[in-house]
């Protein structure tokens, strides 16, 4: 043990006569934490550069999604309007073939005639070969009387017309039973042609279905791997306003050890009032009642100034019912000054700014960073009434902001907060 300790001992010596003096170290630090501070704004311009670049294409691809939905949407309407024709196409085919069934029959029937016809036309060709030639004149005279002569040539007349008529009915319906049957044939061909041509179109549509389905799922993946490039984003630049506020902290403990002493001394006097303010309050509560949200605050004898001078308070820290939702039991988190729209706002003690944006419910903010874990907070700041960026220095009584009434707010003031270790605590004793 007496070894270990000497040589710790030796150490330590070692170390005591080795170091760089006080001052130099500083400086370097400062230096290289300026130069991370640096590199971490750039880190950070490049996430927010990241983050609009992933909403920009998350709304492209919203944009062309719900543009492929509509394309959809109209391919859906041509494929149920190709489904109709293509069931009026079918009645109609299936109207042709009846019509092919009757012109069939009528068909085999003309056919039959005409083959009666050519039978009874052979069975005389045959006679006349079989008995000769006999010459209507021949016929004529061998009449025995005028009456046999007049009878003979009704008789031969009707026969004439007769085989003329015979004629004209066999040429008439085989001319057209063959043009009815081309026109039939030449309908229903165009019939299945327009079937095969639908068909073709309805496989066309659901080749579009197909594609235009493809296509929402890469934009629904393209959203998705946005969203979560943005998230991804919203993240780091969380990590990165940490790692600032950090880096912010351990510089100004470098640079300014007597104000972390000076917060640490308020911290302690601060308790110390407020323990006395406590007391006090106790012992008076028999004779007063205590104060309401309106009462005008009488303090500013503490560690930090008033950031607007002696304004009135229109409601204090703890317990309230909140003046928007009507929530009973909310914990009001700082104190509520009542000043007009663009009324100055001045920083309660030096220190560095470490927020300077719109934040949440507070509407835009400025959040400084006074060392030693003591934070304030200045909200509902009127749009472009912030004055300091993150990373300046502040000091006690610089104006860095203007009052009014944005984020959740009922009304022009100023909210302010004091937060040890990052919990807030009741402003009043430090005022």
């Amino acid at each position: 043990m007496k070894k270990i300790a000497a040589g710790l001992a030796v150490m330590l010596l070692a170390v005591t006569i080795f170091q760089p003096s006080d001052g130099y170290a500083k400086k370097t630090s400062v230096a290289e934490i300026d130069k991370q501070l640096k590199q971490l704004q750039q880190e950070v311009q490049e996430a927010k550069a990241q983050q609009e670049k992933a909403e920009s294409q998350t709304q492209e691809a919203q944009h062309y999604k719900n543009k492929t939905n509509i394309n959809l949407q109209y391919v859906l309407q041509q494929v149920d309007q190709v489904k109709g024709k293509m069931t009026e196409i079918s009645n109609k085919i299936s109207d042709t073939e009846e019509s092919l069934n009757v012109t069939a029959t009528e068909l085999d029937e003309a056919e039959a005639r005409v083959a009666s016809r050519e039978e009874l036309l052979g069975s005389r060709v045959r006679l006349m070969y079989t008995d000769g030639a006999v010459s209507y004149l021949d016929v004529l005279l061998s009449s025995t009387s005028f009456s046999d002569f007049l009878g003979r040539t009704d008789s031969l007349k009707m026969i004439v017309d007769q085989d003329q008529e015979l004629l004209v009915q066999h040429k008439l319906d085989k001319q057209t039973v063959v043009e009815k049957k081309q026109e039939l044939e030449g309908q229903y061909a165009q019939a299945k042609q327009l079937y095969t041509s639908l068909e073709n179109q309805r496989s066309l549509l659901k080749e579009k279905e197909a594609e235009k389905q493809e296509l929402i799922a890469f934009y629904d993946k393209q959203i998705q791997e946005s969203d979560d490039l943005s998230e991804e984003q919203n993240e780091k630049l969380v990590k990165l306003a940490s790692e600032r506020s950090a880096l912010e902290t351990q510089k100004d403990k470098i640079k300014a050890e007597e104000a972390a002493r000076k917060a640490a001394a308020a911290k302690a006097e601060a308790a110390r009032r407020a323990a006395a303010a406590k007391k006090a309050a106790a012992s008076k509560a028999s004779s007063s009642s205590s104060s309401n949200s309106s009462t005008a605050y009488a303090g500013g004898d503490g560690p930090f100034l008033l950031p607007v001078g002696s304004a009135r308070i229109s409601s204090s820290y703890g317990p309230r019912t909140h003046p928007i939702t009507g929530e009973k039991g909310k914990v009001h988190t700082g104190v509520d000054f009542a000043v007009p729209q663009g009324t100055n706002i001045h920083a309660a003690d030096s220190g560095t700014v470490i927020v300077a944006e719109w934040y949440s419910g507070y509407g835009y903010c400025v959040i400084v960073d006074h060392g030693g874990g003591v934070w304030t907070l200045y909200g509902h700041i009127r749009k472009g009434g912030i004055k300091v960026s993150p990373g300046d220095r502040v000091n006690r009584g610089d104006v860095i902001a203007e009052s009014g009434s944005t984020g959740n707010s009922t009304g022009p003031h100023l909210h302010f907060e004091v937060r040890i270790d990052g919990k807030t605590v009741n402003p009043m004793p430090y005022l």
